[in-house]
């Protein structure tokens, strides 16, 4: 495959997950309200509040380095690099580039946390600091059960290139599912949770300073700042969400680049968002917010079943 084609087709699907990334939120919120017997916005509504916030300048505290400006830019970039390495619509032929590497995706997921806490700590403020050491609590806790889990469905696979894992899993008859597939996928729905930063792990709609976790970091951030963040939200949700889809769900990618065959990859992909999605927002409206100090609780069940099925695969 020529390197110059592979790298725009892999820089089109960027651009697809940058795009649609809104849109999925925008869904989950309406099925919210609706699941809660509201109206709702719009699903276009995530859309709309960027383009407001594009509109708007940056105000920043007086206390916060230069550093801070840079911070929404640089988590945005990070979320968006981690875009390109996954197997969204195709998977690569064998003698093709890699699409991306399971270790470095979970390794920019995490820098763009990082920097998230390092901007709420440098603007100085009370409670970007408390939201600053939660969303890190949380992700110490998160972070090594999702590597586990990845390692779990790398060691079947023997690699830890997502394209060659897709393609793998697609091989496989439909029904092969062991033990440790199921506990990683288990693990993988829970861990999903916390990463999109929802109920019962964190509520993303609420402003209370008691409760939240990812958005008591937002607050020192305003206009076009505030804007590459929340973009970078959406974003990484949709990320998230097409991990599990490659590393579980591969049926749909296509192995050429006929019409018909992306056509079908496109549907197929628009399927699985819209079942994780659906997932999520029926978790969301069916449990209350777990207080702070069970939040560990519930991580541990997916750290349990991380590690029972990466144990399973190496024993």
């Amino acid at each position: 495959m020529d390197a110059t084609a592979q790298i725009g087709r892999t820089l089109a699907q960027a651009a697809l997950l940058l795009v649609l990334g809104p849109l999925v939120t925008g869904f989950i919120q309406k099925l919210k309200a609706r699941l809660q017997c509201r109206r709702g916005a719009s699903v276009l509504q995530p859309y709309r509040d960027l383009a407001k916030l594009l509109r708007k300048d940056t105000v920043q505290s007086n206390s916060a380095s230069p550093f801070f400006r840079a911070i929404p830019v640089l988590v945005l970039a990070a979320t968006l690099t981690t875009t390109a390495m996954l197997p969204v619509l195709w998977v690569p032929a064998p003698a093709a580039a890699p699409l991306g590497d399971a270790i470095l995706l979970l390794a920019l997921l995490a820098l763009a946390r990082f920097l998230l806490a390092i901007g709420a700590l440098d603007a100085g403020g009370a409670f970007g600091g408390m939201g600053a050491s939660r969303e890190m609590t949380v992700g110490l806790l998160v972070e090594p059960a999702l590597m586990m889990a990845v390692f779990s469905v790398a060691v079947a696979g023997g690699t830890t290139n997502l394209g060659e894992l897709a393609a793998r899993r697609l091989t496989l008859p439909a029904l092969a599912w062991q033990a440790p597939d199921l506990l990683a996928l288990f693990a993988v729905l829970i861990l999903a949770i916390a990463e999109t930063g929802r109920i019962p792990v964190d509520n993303p709609d609420t402003h209370l300073e008691l409760t939240m976790l990812h958005e008591g970091m937002l607050l020192e951030h305003s206009g076009r700042g505030l804007a590459c963040i929340a973009l970078a939200t959406h974003v990484k949700q949709l990320v998230i969400l097409s991990l599990v889809a490659a590393l579980f769900f591969p049926p749909g990618l296509a192995r050429g680049l006929g019409a018909g065959e992306l056509a079908l990859a496109c549907g197929a992909f628009a399927a699985k968002v819209l079942l994780l999605a659906t997932f999520l927002g029926v978790v969301e409206s069916s449990y209350a917010k777990l207080r702070l100090f069970r939040v560990p609780q519930f991580l541990g069940i997916g750290l349990v079943c991380a590690f029972l099925a990466l144990a399973l695969r190496v024993l």
